[in-house]
């Protein structure tokens, strides 16, 4: 601990030292809190207690929208706003950041964490299977699984755990469209059940302590890296090495944020039925067009306006990540203050996305927010990232999400099961205590062929 704090306080002294040759300049206002610790563990417990918006909102109040803390024993500016958005998705000087356990776990060499060409060559061999035009290509995949997934899972129950049905339903999609894992009844399906229950385990790492020690929590989501990989690697031979790592790196949280977010609209929409009740209609109208087994279309997604609106609504009340963490690779200035290289930059997407000047009663639910979106200030609705670090798999997200909103809709009706409070919490990705327990029923629509 002795050695880990002097660490901390050498990068402090150094970083001062060295920024203070070019620029007078103050550091941010803020302090560092313990040594090690800092503020990292009353953190992680507010997002644990769904308290992180109070957190950061007597955090700012203190110190200001630019300021400074220690987190994972890391000098850490906290930029909070739409300026600091901007200037974090614009500058040549920021990039994003892993955590030491998912680093350690998948490598330094993902799209995260490369810069320069190198970022750009790996993005555009992650678009090659995420933009439009792939999308396109997974609508008929996308469908079959979800009608599968509600046929298994769903059908004939009257009780539902939606969160841990949402993992499973966006686990196979991934395995299906982009892993190529078509169901065989025989070796793919053995890959699968592999991957599956190791992309649970993997998740469980995004922020534990990178301690490898027998039976710790990083020492078992190492293993299920290993075993991940290894699973990928035998099923494609040699030549699927070069696709593999970035496929476990910036797909394994795709599948999560996904689930967090098809689990959280049910959860809105079961309490708010003005909405509900336009999803319906938009959905159904679909459906009237439809024979029984015919897939959606991608003309049929173009359609379905009012359920990303609500889905997107519900990204800004819940987004899957909290707050996104990037580095400095250069001292910085920003806002009268001097940001020394290799600080962590904290960025709560809450600062924006809860605030009353931006989105008027920001706690309340309501979709219309985003059924015109030049309506919604630059740099203000953040759940994807943006600028050149835009999350790739955003559109991928929305195909999978509207093809699973259409067939939940319109098979089943739901509502909240006694037994479940509604509680969740965030960390490390927003997740119901009880799994989000819904009653269901099934529907049963007229059809009229158009």
């Amino acid at each position: 601990m002795l050695a880990a704090a002097a660490t901390f306080l050498a990068v402090v002294v150094a970083s001062s030292l060295l920024s203070g040759k070019k620029t007078k300049l103050p550091l941010p206002p803020g302090s560092f809190g313990l040594p090690i610790i800092g503020q990292t563990l009353s953190y992680h417990r507010a997002l644990n207690a769904n308290a992180g918006e109070d957190w950061f909102r007597r955090w700012i109040t203190t110190y200001g929208p630019v300021s400074r803390l220690s987190y994972f024993n890391t000098p850490t500016a906290i930029l909070a706003g739409p300026s600091g958005n901007k200037f974090i998705f614009s500058s040549a000087s920021v990039t994003a950041k892993t955590t030491a356990s998912m680093a350690r776990m998948i490598g330094r060499r993902t799209l995260q964490d490369v810069v320069g060409d190198e970022h750009r060559r790996v993005r555009t061999l992650i678009l090659r299977f995420l933009q439009p035009d792939a999308c396109k290509r997974y609508v008929a995949g996308m469908d079959a699984e979800v009608r599968r997934h509600l046929d298994a899972q769903w059908k004939g129950r009257t009780t539902v755990a939606v969160m841990p049905a949402m993992k499973d339903l966006t686990f196979d999609v991934m395995c299906t469209a982009l892993f190529s894992l078509e169901r065989d009844g025989g070796e793919n399906d053995a890959v699968r059940q592999v991957l599956s229950t190791e992309f649970q385990q993997l998740v469980k790492g995004i922020s534990v302590v990178p301690l490898n020690l027998p039976f710790t929590s990083f020492s078992k989501c190492l293993a299920a890296s290993r075993r991940g990989r290894r699973a990928l690697r035998d099923h494609r031979g040699e030549a699927g090495k070069a696709r593999e790592r970035a496929e476990l790196a910036d797909r394994r949280c795709a599948h999560d944020t996904t689930a967090a977010l098809l689990t959280f609209l049910i959860r809105y929409l079961d309490a708010n039925r003005d909405a509900y009740e336009k999803l319906v209609h938009e959905q159904e109208e679909i459906a009237q067009c439809k024979a029984p087994d015919e897939a959606l279309s991608w003309e049929d997604l173009s359609k379905m306006r009012h359920t990303w609106a609500a889905a997107q609504e519900t990204l800004r009340l819940i987004p899957p990540v909290f707050s996104i963490l990037r580095e400095t690779t250069d001292d910085i200035e920003f806002a009268g203050y001097r940001i020394p290289k290799g600080w962590q930059l904290l960025q709560p997407t809450s600062t924006t996305h809860w605030d009353p000047k931006i989105f008027p009663e920001p706690e309340m639910f309501d979709p219309a927010r985003f059924m015109d979106a030049s309506a919604v200030p630059p740099f203000c609705f953040i759940p994807f990232g943006g600028g050149p670090r835009m999350c790739p798999g955003n559109e991928f997200g929305r195909v999978e999400t509207l093809v699973a909103m259409h067939y939940i809709v319109t098979r089943f009706r739901w509502k909240l099961a006694p037994s479940c409070d509604g509680s969740y919490a965030r960390f490390p990705l927003p997740y119901p205590s009880q799994g989000f327990l819904i009653d269901i029923q099934p529907r049963h629509r007229q059809q009229t062929n158009a």
